[in-house]
């Protein structure tokens, strides 16, 4: 059982812990008891969530961040646009600029995969898609939306 196993350690140090609390993992069954969500994904392949004394869960992590509600997508055009345009394609609700207008962080509704939507506008826009990718959902929002939903 390791409480914050990796407090106070330099940029070396907490390599080696991380390393060795794998090793370890691959044999016996490690408790890591955190409060930084980065290192949970970092080393854990099951997360139990306690609120108040209570578990909210327990699962895999991978899982876990299945249950929010969004998709975020990376998107970077040769040429600049508006969010008003992008937020009128089907399926997303939110469009933020990532810098010079051509580089934007998309939000959807998991059960939308605008994928296809994006590449049809910017063809309709003459314009080409130089990345898109769907971003990694953090276990510190699902640690969020899980401890926030029980406190209400």
């Amino acid at each position: 059982i390791l409480d914050e196993p990796t407090t106070g350690l330099d940029p070396n140090q907490l390599v080696e812990i991380r390393n060795l609390i794998k090793e370890i993992g691959q044999a016996k069954t490690v408790m890591l008891s955190t409060h930084i969500m980065q290192e949970v994904e970092l080393l854990c392949n099951r997360v139990i969530i306690i609120n108040n004394g209570k578990i909210v869960t327990d699962s895999s992590t991978k899982v876990l961040t299945e249950l929010l509600d969004d998709r975020v997508f990376i998107v970077e055009f040769d040429k600049t646009t508006t969010a008003s345009q992008l937020k009128k394609l089907e399926g997303i609700r939110l469009a933020e600029d990532q810098g010079d207008g051509r580089k934007w962080q998309l939000t959807a509704l998991k059960e939308h995969d605008i994928r296809n939507t994006v590449f049809k506008y910017a063809v309709s826009q003459e314009m080409v898609v130089l990345e898109l990718r769907q971003k990694d959902q953090k276990l510190e929002n699902v640690f969020q939306k899980l401890t926030q939903k029980h406190e209400a």
